[in-house]
């Protein structure tokens, strides 16, 4: 099947359903925006780039997040205290953020302090060579150079200990680079893990058609409300197109295909 009659066929079955009335097909919101550049990586270890990062967003959370201001605020951390000599970091976590249902989770799970322990050493493993390692120089290490600053002290306290003090590390945690991911999942998948990505992030991997459309559903299992306490997230799906030639895009977006 042609690439371009594929897309626009998922599109229609993301929007329409065989048991949906007019009324609730007509009530589906769904963002589209147009990458150009192509998406190369849905894991979060791999964000090096605006596409990847713009994507994996939508996917994951982390600790920490940055707001309007680019100020770190909670995000699965709650709280967080750093000692007198800058050195230790607690984060205290929320205990009710589920990662995404998946065939590699069999049973939904909620977040703990041991996927951040699995999600950080995975970024500074030398095997995994993450563009995102840079982010971690200042943790502590052992003398063969191994990481060991990360720690579990319970389910839901998770603790930093660095060699030597490093005030930007509130603002580099909320980056994509830092996102929590389940080891079964990345145990499951292997190398694959960035076309089948499982985060607990607002929305849910759907499918990726190579070169021609991302598809994400909404979670109906996020965790973060509105400001006014309303569930988010708002849209019932993302659709991300790749179309490279600028006059097919704009023509698309005219159409509001895109």
């Amino acid at each position: 099947m042609h690439l371009r009659l594929r897309y626009v066929l998922y599109s229609l079955l993301l929007l329409t359903g065989c048991a949906e009335s007019k009324k609730e097909k007509d009530n589906r919101q769904v963002f589209r925006y147009n990458e150009s550049s192509g998406i190369t990586s849905l894991d979060p270890a791999y964000t090096s780039n605006q596409a990847n990062i713009w994507a994996c967003n939508h996917l994951f959370n982390g600790l920490l997040q940055l707001n309007e201001k680019l100020i770190p605020e909670p995000c699965i951390a709650t709280k967080w205290e750093i000692s007198d000599d800058g050195k230790l970091y607690t984060f205290y976590l929320r205990n009710d953020v589920p990662f995404h249902k998946d065939p590699s989770l069999p049973i939904v799970r909620m977040v703990t302090a041991h996927d951040f322990v699995f999600s950080f050493n995975r970024i500074c493993s030398e095997k995994l060579a993450s563009p995102g390692s840079w982010v971690f120089q200042s943790v502590l290490k052992d003398e063969r150079g191994k990481t060991i600053g990360f720690r579990a002290e319970s389910d839901s306290v998770f603790t930093i200990q660095l060699n030597q003090t490093f005030p930007p590390l509130l603002g580099l945690l909320a980056s994509s680079y830092c996102a929590v991911v389940p080891k079964e999942s990345v145990e499951y998948y292997g190398k694959d893990f960035r076309k089948h990505p499982v985060g607990t992030g607002a929305f849910i991997f759907h499918e990726w058609i190579d070169r021609t459309a991302l598809i994400l559903h909404k979670n109906p299992n996020y965790f973060e409300k509105s400001r006014a306490g309303n569930a988010l997230p708002y849209l019932d799906a993302i659709v991300v197109s790749f179309i490279s030639d600028k006059q097919t895009a704009f023509l698309e977006f005219v159409k509001r295909e895109t």
